[in-house]
């Protein structure tokens, strides 16, 4: 695997050596403010150059061009093959069987899962914000990848940490009106102008949704994007900001 450094890291999870990943930061980078570091993304109005030169240097540590996709917060799961074009498609999830095919998502408070099976056989990817948990690009994402449950591995990279992610009653709504489980996952406050709101936690949220469909080992689920300023680029707390990118493939 690519080693760690202040621009990117491999995450504690024990996988098949076959099985590589790498989320990144904002650390590092040529972005200007307020895209400032290694933003990664060619839709959020940064400098085209700087982030052409900020995608050049993660690709050193990759073994080819990663999958980059036009993401919607839909729940649309796309194959990465040696035969994929060079248009990014429109998609919020991936899984590629074939070594050397870098499968990645872009976030910036939305929860990225990267996913593998027991085997390494396959690899996948997906962009999960509250849309898309609610919408089931998880659930879709493990139907692609075609392996049972019970020798999926899922990994939760950084996002809005539980006491930061305020939402209002339309979306806890949403959740509660398919599974009334998923009530654990939030918590009611008092929001500054004396409305009541909820903190909704992504990572149970997910976690949730993925036991449910059999899935018992998974890990990460421990950072926060909104609260960690120095590490990570957050839209919730900064609106005008730039992508992290965390990435999977096979060796």
């Amino acid at each position: 695997m690519s080693a760690s450094n202040e621009r990117w890291y491999v995450p504690d999870w024990s996988v098949p050596s076959r099985v590589h990943c790498l989320l990144t930061t904002r650390r590092g980078g040529v972005s200007r403010p307020p895209y400032q570091g290694l933003n990664l993304s060619t839709h959020v109005g940064d400098d085209a150059d700087a982030v052409a030169a900020n995608r050049r240097s993660l690709a050193a540590a990759l073994p080819g061009v990663p999958c980059w996709l036009d993401q919607v917060h839909g729940t649309t799961v796309i194959e990465v093959t040696s035969a994929r074009g060079a248009v990014p498609p429109v998609a919020d999830a991936a899984f590629s069987r074939e070594c050397g095919q870098v499968c990645v998502v872009m976030t910036a408070d939305c929860l990225p899962v990267l996913f593998c099976d027991r085997a390494a056989t396959v690899v996948a990817i997906a962009h999960a914000g509250w849309r898309g948990l609610q919408a089931g690009v998880l659930e879709a994402t493990m139907a692609a990848m075609q392996v049972a449950a019970a020798d999926v591995q899922a990994y939760f990279g950084p996002a809005i940490g539980p006491s930061a992610f305020e939402v209002g009653d339309e979306v806890r709504d949403v959740f509660l009106a398919t599974n009334s489980a998923l009530a654990a996952a939030f918590t009611a406050r008092i929001s500054g102008d004396g409305r009541n709101k909820w903190l909704a936690n992504l990572y149970l949220l997910a976690r949730l949704r993925l036991q449910a469909l059999g899935v018992g080992a998974i890990d990460g689920g421990n950072a926060c994007t909104f609260s960690d300023q120095a590490r990570y680029f957050s839209f919730r707390r900064d609106g005008v900001t730039g992508r992290m990118a965390s990435l999977i493939w096979l060796a």
